[in-house]
């Protein structure tokens, strides 16, 4: 019988990313039982099965790394998968490099880590820098005379991408011939109890009608749970924690209304070229996992997966070089969507990432940007709306039953 094409990576099964990390085993163990059910991987003429090493980080980078080195030494497999989350990738992609294995970064979405270099990375992922791309176009949209813009981050590198991002955006022509402007820019650890004393009065005071937040998962439901509580009454509010189930059960009612980026969702219906349909794999997900919250980030470590053993067959070799090689030439969609890297970087071109809205308790796609059917929502009544005068904007809907702290810009 073959060898076993071996898969590595390190997980959060427990800490600060569990939730996150849970989604994308479950997610890579389906892949790994569809793939050798199917027959497994094609090298030549020779079908060889799958075997998934996966252990867990607990949230922590040092144990992140101790797991990265065994998969890389004694312990070495064929292929190395990325760890969930920005911090952990930094920690797990140059320990890759240095060891002369394939690096696929299905987790972390910090631009920086395609600007360092490394020859074996591969991004699944759209980057954080084009996390809001879609809401600042919205809010330009808006029919308000002015449109001010907060953002609210954490001090790390991935939140730091995200700022840099929605300033670009912010920069661009059509945007600012509509009157878009940043006024706000808060940096750091954001605490419930000190630092509204400090912000809160910078928004008044600047008339801030859009607010984003970025940072961890905890640090966007301390920041949006502040917002709505308040008497502040802005009536736009995003932050990536949205994107996610879990954030309208931690915020409750208060979720109405808000905006969030998502690098996939189950409402999309398309036929992708390779792999399952979205909806083959939720319904697959969902009878293996039951327990399991089917989130972007079961499908992005699903995907990559797919992507990978399009990739090794492609390049008829389990050597980085040609893999990396393959997947530089690979043009193609799945599940999650469309699929391209930058030949050099490793980073991501392809995919688009969709904005979403909690309306109604659920999650609805406000920007789509690729293989999303329309249809028209109406909007709920309320002051937290992403429009203003009326505006309607096309939503998708299920058709099944499934650093700076306190700095600012004075006003115009």
């Amino acid at each position: 019988m073959a060898e076993k094409i071996r898969i590595g990576l390190s997980l959060s099964l427990t800490g600060a990313y569990a939730a996150m990390g849970q989604q994308a085993e479950a997610a890579l163990r389906l892949f790994v039982s569809n793939t050798n059910s199917a027959g497994g991987i094609r090298i030549g003429g020779e079908h060889r099965e799958v075997e998934l090493e996966c252990l867990d980080d607990a949230s922590n980078s040092e144990r992140c790394a101790e797991i990265y080195r065994s998969l890389c030494g004694e312990n070495r497999v064929d292929v190395l998968f990325g760890p969930y989350s920005s911090e952990l990738a930094r920690v797990a992609a140059p320990i890759a490099e240095q060891a002369g294995l394939l690096f696929v970064n299905h987790g972390g979405a910090d631009d920086d880590l395609y600007s360092r270099h490394f020859r074996l990375i591969v991004g699944v992922l759209s980057p954080a820098s084009d996390y809001f791309n879609g809401l600042v176009r919205l809010i330009a949209g808006l029919k308000l005379w002015r449109k001010r813009i907060a953002i609210v981050r954490s001090a790390s590198g991935f939140a730091e991408a995200i700022a840099n991002g929605i300033e670009r955006e912010c920069n661009e022509r059509y945007a600012r011939r509509r009157g878009v402007r940043i006024r706000v820019k808060y940096a750091g650890k954001f605490d419930q109890e000190s630092t509204p004393t400090k912000l809160f009065p910078a928004l008044r005071r600047n008339r801030v009608n859009a607010l984003v937040g970025a940072g961890s998962y905890e640090h966007d439901v301390a920041v949006m749970r502040a917002v709505t509580q308040s008497s502040l009454n802005i009536p736009v509010l995003g932050c990536v924690a949205a994107g996610v189930a879990k954030f309208r059960i931690d915020l409750g009612e208060d979720a109405e209304g808000l905006v969030g980026p998502s690098q996939w969702e189950d409402q999309l219906h398309f036929v992708p070229e390779i792999g399952p349909t979205p909806r083959e794999f939720t319904r697959s997900m969902r009878a293996r996992f039951p327990n399991i919250v089917c989130d972007y980030p079961a499908a992005q470590a699903y995907a990559a997966g797919v992507l990978t053993k399009a990739a090794i067959e492609n390049a008829e070799s389990l050597a980085a070089e040609k893999i990396r090689e393959a997947f530089s030439d690979l043009r193609t969609s799945t599940f999650f969507g469309d699929f391209a890297i930058d030949r050099v970087t490793g980073r991501q071109i392809g995919h688009r990432v969709l904005l979403i809205q909690w309306h109604g308790g659920q999650k609805v796609v406000i920007d789509p940007e690729a293989h999303v059917e329309t249809g028209t929502l109406e909007i709920p009544t309320g002051w937290r709306l992403i429009l203003a005068s009326f505006q309607r904007f096309k939503l998708t809907r299920r058709d099944d039953d499934e650093g700076r702290n306190g700095e600012q810009d004075e006003d115009e």
